[in-house]
């Protein structure tokens, strides 16, 4: 009996000494090096996860830790694409399941974000970074490919992610994160600077829409309209159809808890909606590279509902042809996505 409790014991103390070192000290020490190797392992979510709810029980919401804290970055070496995670980002993001076997469509353009989102949730539960991370909202976005991004199917490819700003604004706190992917050659393929906010716990949203977005709006004849229908399940279908690690919608479970309690559809699945009915309705060409993509959140898109996506096209500050898009409700009251495409 005696030899039977020992065994026990010492099984159960050298399962929790493994459990410890390969879930909690590797994750640790990876979190630890600026550069990480693909082939290696990576930090855990499980890891990830007890930061991020560690780090948003004790910094305030919608503060700077220390604003000038920004030296905060992580390289992903050696990276493949994986096939498998393609074809379910583009049958969640309407591109369909078949869209990477599709003759002369490059891959689509919001999917080396999603390539990058360990990176942006390692950066998000850094103990450098100076935001609270429960409840960040995405307010911007800039978007640049310099050539296909189908070169990143074509052999390893390197990933970046790094903190470049942070500002206190009047709803709280704002901070730009800079992704990026380089080719095998060493070629910057796609990049892309995120502006996240931390809004201030007691601070209302104001529910209206600035004027200047209905200024550009062209005569009804050359406006494109496609009425979307977004089911309740659009948030978790699409952050679990393709591991989304972002903060939201995978962490809106402890973010609710914390008090982030509107069910929305994910920003990045609503620009990747828009992106694919333009390529449907307008060609891949509108959207093949070189291009520089803007675009603002301006309001969170509950669910169900019914959206309209309207594109046409436009003349640039500069002088040069651009496409314009908005998401709007249905009653064409409220819009949800702003953006502009134009060439580099």
């Amino acid at each position: 009996m005696g030899n039977t409790q020992s065994f026990v014991v010492a099984s159960f103390s050298l399962s929790a000494i493994y459990v410890f070192y390969a879930h909690v000290y590797r994750s640790h020490k990876a979190l630890k090096s600026t550069v990480v190797n693909y082939e290696d392992r990576l930090p855990g979510l499980g890891y990830l996860f007890a930061r991020y709810l560690l780090k948003a029980l004790l910094v305030t919401r919608g503060s700077i830790i220390n604003k000038k804290q920004t030296d905060l970055s992580y390289t992903l070496i050696n990276c493949r694409l994986e096939n498998q995670l393609l074809r379910k980002f583009c049958a969640a993001a309407g591109y369909g399941w078949d869209y990477p076997d599709s003759e002369y469509r490059d891959v689509p353009l919001c999917f080396p974000e999603v390539l990058c989102l360990r990176l942006l949730l390692m950066v998000l539960t850094s103990s450098h970074f100076a935001l609270n991370p429960a409840g960040l909202v995405r307010v911007r976005q800039t978007l640049r490919t310099l050539q296909p991004i189908d070169e990143l199917t074509k052999g390893r490819f390197t990933l970046h992610a790094r903190v470049l700003e942070y500002r206190t604004v009047r709803s709280g706190a704002e901070v730009d994160v800079f992704m990026s992917a380089t080719s095998r050659c060493g070629q910057l393929v796609w990049e892309s600077t995120l502006t996240l906010l931390s809004r201030e716990k007691f601070y209302k949203t104001l529910q209206s829409l600035p004027t200047d977005h209905k200024k550009d709006l062209p005569d009804v004849a050359l406006l494109k309209r496609v009425a979307m229908r977004v089911p309740w399940s659009t948030g978790l279908c699409f952050a679990w159809s393709f591991s989304d690690y972002s903060p939201s919608p995978l962490l809106s479970l402890p973010a609710r808890l914390l008090g982030c309690r509107d069910r929305s559809s994910p920003s990045l699945w609503m620009l990747s909606v828009c992106l694919a009915e333009m390529e449907k309705h307008k060609g891949v060409d509108a959207i093949r590279p070189p291009i520089n993509l803007t675009v603002q959140f301006l309001e969170p898109l509950l669910v169900p509902g019914q959206v309209i996506i309207t594109f046409w096209e436009t003349v640039t500050k500069d002088g040069g042809r651009g496409l314009r898009f908005q998401m709007e409700q249905h009653a064409n009251s409220v819009t949800y996505v702003d953006g502009l495409i134009c060439r580099t």
